[in-house]
């Protein structure tokens, strides 16, 4: 027995220095000589873990463990074998086991802790890390664990104070500033996650996975040159890193260079086929360039590689949006923000669905959600105020705007769309416009049309719209589709949008010589086939309104490009030559508020349709809600262009004029009630607001004769609600305002030659409506007026409107021809004045 304490001594103290072959030789000896002495079988076994025969290894320390009584030294080592092993469930039952002799083993708490965390069993980890930190407060790679449990648990505070901890006591250790970096990007703090990178980097220059970081953390900050420089980094650290590829082709995408992105992607799949993000990437490319099928089948694929990839959730949920399938897109983004509750992108596409099915409520809460995770979206604040504006409610309006204001001047994003319903300069919304443009939309260095000059019989016009059904778009424009003069212009439709099987689309198409139903097409592909057309005039109808495809025009498919009608502002573009206005809604010295060159023309912008039918009914007021002996005043604008200004206006209206009532347009509940409840404020009773629901278009035309006086809106002034009310009889009193869209009541009552009804204050619009609702005889003589003109001024003068608009064509593309750029027109008539406002040559 003392001989055998002595070889086992002697055994171990080779162990220790390292020699191991030669201790296994003495364990072996003694085994031989007895079988039963644990320490030699024991340690055989840690020698043959050593020498990589894990299976052996663990035959042999598994008897040791027989050991009476329980040896904690016999436990702690096996863990350690069994952790190098992956056998992560029984590590946990070994460590748990070994703890009941010994709970406060630094060996047998680490190995337990590390056993959970790689089974995910995060909360049980976190709980053995607590308890071995409070007997080793020390033990630095504790921390390190808990921190990562913590993460991994998603309660990121806890977590970086656990990584906080580590590098106090190991400030060397990189992996540490690398998870730091992590949370901070799962939490879109970016610029914190940017820091933690490349403080691991300084630690560790060759690890390639806070390279990554880099470049994922810069691509969130829109730094994109910076991004791919860090992609390629990256790439030199690990040339094979399918992530890294994946990466540089969201740099790409980013800095819209499409196909180098798909090569990037393309690289990623060859070494890693079923990685998520490249195939998501793709995914990327194609809704990009509008081919939305391919793009589903992409998103598809990489939720097919990982289900739990949630910007591969996100990119599905933006196809079928895209498609308008709002109840399966809605689903999918659901699953984005499970599995990623941080990723603002979903949070934006949620509140987008719930936004056009008007569900204002959840579109708060989804946009409130992503400007809480990310603070800096100007965007996303302006469309939280535009929702408001549609419920009506003005909680903190005056604040609202001032706010987003002060984005548009910084340069910050925000959606000219949203924009233009908010109090604003037109030099505002110039620069709203360009930032909005030169962020979304890059003029391609390489356009499809390149210069060349066609020599047709006819001028070529293409009209692109999303709105050839029924629409009021095509409510304005099929009398001056149908009236274009076919000897001189050739049109084609290139529509984007749905067929809804209407008799509007029906009329549509058939007044076109060419109908091409292209919205399943792509950007590119409708560009191409813009370009084989050889179109002269591409004239885009939608500007920044829903369902634009900007992206075509940016492309640079035909000669001229011309915002017309869609949008009452500028597009704030290179890429967009002309826009169609009049002196009332572009007045001469706001020329410079434009990136288009200006084509005047002579009477109002707005093209009309003097056909529109008007149901052959009289209305009676009961049947609207409406009191039979009351002055019905009216609005049928959309709600969002209700401001606190206007209404209390109207209240001010309502209040001096016995017995009247205000009739507006109902797009939502909330909305009603929220009217309701203002005008209880300023003391008018609510009953005196009467709300109207949608109808078909000739019965809601009809129901106007039920209005005594329509009310305009600033600064978003009626413009189809404007024409259809002067269509039926029914005067519109306005207001002028600043910017474009305030200014088209002017327009409209200039061209039908009521000037009388503009006002340039808001206490004059008041005055004006109190004394028409308190004079019978003056506004009677007035409807007596618009009942005689309508159809022999200009305003409903359809086919002149046409040939005014074939003037303003014909005369861009006379420069065009002449080879000179393109400049201001102004149409007189049949006469057409080419010059510079400044330069004073108009006559």
């Amino acid at each position: 027995m003392r001989d055998e304490r002595r070889i086992l001594d002697r055994a171990l103290s080779l162990h220790d220095k390292g020699d191991i072959a030669a201790a296994a030789k003495l364990y072996r000896r003694i085994i031989d000589a007895n079988p039963n002495n644990l320490h030699a079988v024991h340690f055989l076994g840690v020698a043959e873990a050593a020498a990589g025969n894990i299976d052996r290894a663990k035959l042999l320390m598994t008897r040791s463990l027989q050991s009476k009584p329980v040896n904690v030294e016999f436990i702690e080592n096996y863990a350690a074998v069994l952790h190098r092993a992956g056998e992560h469930d029984e590590l946990v039952r070994l460590c748990q086991h070994g703890l009941q002799f010994a709970p406060t083993s630094l060996g047998l708490l680490h190995g337990s802790a590390a056993g959970l965390l790689a089974l995910s069993r995060h909360s049980e980890a976190i709980e053995h890390l607590t308890r071995l930190l409070i007997h080793h407060p020390r033990h630095f790679p504790a921390h390190f664990m808990l921190g990562s449990a913590l993460a991994k648990s998603r309660q990121y505070e806890p977590a970086l104070a656990s990584y906080d901890q580590a590098l106090q006591l190991n400030p060397q250790f990189a992996e540490a500033h690398l998870d730091k970096g992590t949370i901070h990007f799962a939490t879109c703090r970016y610029n914190d996650a940017l820091s933690a990178y490349d403080n691991a980097l300084t630690l560790r220059p060759d690890l390639a996975a806070a390279a990554l970081g880099r470049c994922y953390a810069l691509i969130q900050l829109g730094r994109r040159d910076e991004a791919l420089a860090a992609a390629d980094h990256t790439l030199k650290l690990q040339p094979d890193l399918p992530e890294a590829w994946a990466s540089r082709g969201n740099a790409l995408l980013d800095l819209g260079r499409l196909e180098d992105a798909a090569a990037a992607y393309d690289r990623a799949l060859t070494i890693g086929p079923y990685l998520a993000s490249a195939w998501s990437g793709h995914g990327n490319i194609l809704l990009r360039s509008g081919r939305q099928r391919d793009a589903e089948v992409a998103f598809d694929r990489a939720i097919a590689a990982d289900a739990a990839f949630a910007e591969a959730w996100l990119g599905r949920g933006t196809v079928l949006l895209s498609l308008g399938r709002h109840h399966d897109a809605a689903a999918a983004l659901d699953r984005a923000t499970v599995l990623n509750p941080g990723l603002v992108s979903a949070w934006l596409a949620k509140g987008q669905v719930a936004y056009l099915e008007k569900r204002y409520d959840d579109a708060l809460v989804a946009w409130n959600r992503a400007l809480d995770l990310n603070p800096d979206q100007s965007a996303v604040a302006a469309a939280c105020l535009r929702v408001k504006l549609h419920q009506c409610d003005w909680t903190d309006f005056a604040s609202g705007c001032a706010s987003v204001r002060s984005s548009v001047r910084s340069g910050k994003l925000v959606s000219p769309f949203m924009f233009v319903a908010i109090p604003s300069t037109s030099a505002e919304q110039l620069q709203c416009a360009r930032t909005w443009a030169e962020n979304n939309f890059r003029l391609q260095s390489s356009p499809v049309w390149r210069g060349e000059r066609y020599t047709h019989d006819r001028i070529r016009i293409g009209y692109l719209s999303a709105d050839f059904h029924q629409h009021a778009t095509s409510q304005l424009m099929a009398g001056v589709f149908e009236h274009h003069d076919r000897t001189r212009f050739e049109i084609t439709a290139i529509s984007v949008g749905p067929n809804d099987g209407s008799d509007m689309r029906r009329r549509i198409e058939a007044a076109f010589e060419r109908f091409i139903d292209a919205k399943p097409q792509s950007d590119t592909q409708i560009a191409e086939l813009v370009r084989a057309l050889e179109v002269d005039i591409l004239v885009d109808l939608k500007g920044y309104t829903q369902d634009a495809r900007t992206g075509i025009l940016a492309m640079r498919p035909a000669p001229i490009q011309v915002n017309y009608l869609g949008f009452p502002g500028t597009i704030g573009a290179g890429f967009i030559d002309y826009i169609v206005a009049d002196r009332n809604v572009i007045p001469e010295h706001d020329y410079d508020c434009y990136v288009e060159k200006i084509a005047w023309l002579p009477e109002s912008y707005q093209a009309n349709d003097r056909d529109r039918a008007i149901a052959d009914l009289m209305p009676v007021r009961a049947e609207h809600g409406l009191p039979d002996n009351a002055f019905v005043f009216c609005c049928f604008n959309d709600n969002y262009k209700i401001t606190p200004d206007v209404f209390s206006s109207w209240m001010r209206i309502l209040a001096a004029v016995e017995n009247s009532v205000l009739w507006l347009f109902e797009d939502n509940p909330t909305a009603a009630d929220n009217l309701r409840r203002e005008a209880q404020a300023r003391g008018v009773a609510p009953r005196r607001l009467v709300f109207a629901q949608r109808l078909p278009t000739s019965a809601h035309l009809a129901r106007h004769r039920c209005a005594d006086l329509f009310l305009d809106t600033v600064p978003y002034g009626a413009h189809t609600t404007a024409s259809d009310a002067l269509w039926t009889g029914l005067p519109v009193v306005t207001c002028l305002g600043e910017t474009f869209a305030a200014r088209v009541g002017a327009s409209l009552l200039n061209a039908i030659r009521l000037p009388e009804l503009i006002t340039t204050t808001p206490a004059a619009y008041e005055q004006l409506a109190i004394e028409l609702a308190n004079d019978p005889a003056r506004l009677a003589a007035l409807r007596a007026k618009l009942a005689r003109d309508r159809l022999t001024t200009p305003l409903y003068d359809t086919k002149q409107y046409t040939r005014d608009l074939e003037t303003a064509y014909a005369a861009m593309m006379e420069r065009h021809m002449a080879g000179l750029p393109p400049d201001h027109v102004r149409v007189l008539g049949t006469t057409v004045w080419q010059a510079h406002p400044q330069e004073g040559r108009f006559p």
